[in-house]
């Protein structure tokens, strides 16, 4: 056993150490183009507050995963562990409401200029700025649960409910039925709603891109064509960051349903779960640095298509298709 979370504690440091460093970069990049540039555009908050919300993720499961495997059992009393889950949760749900504020805000930017939900389109950082605060209030309430009911397992009597099936040192004290079924409910509407419309935007960002790509390939002489289009760009990263979500949420969805009906110890499992766990948070930033980083330095005279995929780069405007 000890071997196996010796293998845990690498595999978890793994995990963190990069995904804080993509995380922190993508923070810094659109925290600064945020506050020094005299436009406030919506994109430097929405993905400022994505990357701090998945710091947070990778902190709080870090340092739970690491004092288990590691056995430092005197790092968590009963206040560690209400800061750590509580924080962990809130920063779970921040970023799934966060992922689907930036889906449905690029869908809306690239919808024709007469359709009815352009006039949905938030103009500068401002008019953003309310949802993420909702949504900070709307996870705060909805995770303060863990507050009452989280405790150090010396703390406890051997009652106790251990989180995941896999932290021995922080326990869940059982609540009612009502107060159970109610937070669960709460959850269930939030994750419902926000992977709902993650779908819908996902799936009109793909459309109108790839229409608007047969419309315009005819002008295209055949060095643009070998070349990948502004708007292709665009529809991958959009469409790779919302699989990459939706895939490692349902993914770990399942293992955690998994663990807690059959009670599973199996260290295989564990893992692989722990990965799931951390997997969007870790992976996301990278995706949005490599596909910003792959645009082209400029644009060509003859490229009638504005970049759509602006929205990855703190340094440019979203420009919508016309």
């Amino acid at each position: 056993p000890d071997l196996n979370y010796v293998i845990r504690g690498i595999t978890l440091l793994s995990l963190t150490g990069p995904g804080i460093v993509g995380n922190l970069f993508l923070f810094a990049g659109h925290a600064s183009a945020f506050l020094t540039r005299p436009e406030k555009k919506p994109i430097h908050l929405i993905l400022a507050q994505l990357a701090f919300a998945n710091t947070i993720i990778i902190c709080t499961k870090g340092s739970k995963d690491i004092t288990v495997s590691f056995h430092l059992r005197n790092g968590l009393g009963t206040a560690t562990c209400k800061t750590v889950f509580y924080l962990g949760r809130v920063a779970r749900g921040l970023s799934m409401c966060t992922t689907c504020l930036l889906s449905v805000v690029q869908a809306i930017t690239i919808s024709p200029r007469t359709s009815s939900w352009r006039k949905l389109k938030p103009r500068t950082a401002w008019q953003v700025l309310p949802s993420l605060l909702l949504f900070w209030i709307l996870n705060s309430l909805i995770s303060s649960n863990l507050l009452s009911y989280i405790t150090a397992a010396q703390s406890t009597n051997g009652s106790g409910i251990t989180p995941s099936g896999s932290h021995s040192y922080c326990h869940m004290l059982p609540s009612g039925l009502i107060v159970r079924w109610l937070f669960l409910t709460l959850m269930a509407l939030r994750d419902i709603t926000s992977q709902s419309l993650m779908g819908w935007s996902s799936g009109y960002m793909a459309f109108r891109l790839c229409e608007h790509r047969q419309s315009v390939l005819h002008l295209r002489s055949s060095r643009f064509q070998r070349n990948s289009s502004p708007e292709t760009r665009a529809t991958r990263s959009a469409l790779l960051l919302m699989a990459c979500f939706l895939l490692f949420y349902w993914a770990d969805f399942i293992f955690s349903f998994c663990i807690g009906s059959f009670l599973t110890h199996d260290h295989t499992v564990l893992n692989m779960k722990l990965f799931l766990t951390l997997g969007y948070a870790s992976l996301s930033p990278f995706v949005l640095i490599s596909r910003a980083s792959h645009q082209p330095p400029r644009r060509s005279a003859r490229l009638l298509v504005p970049r759509c995929d602006s929205w990855l780069s703190p340094h440019q405007p979203i420009l919508p298709i016309k």
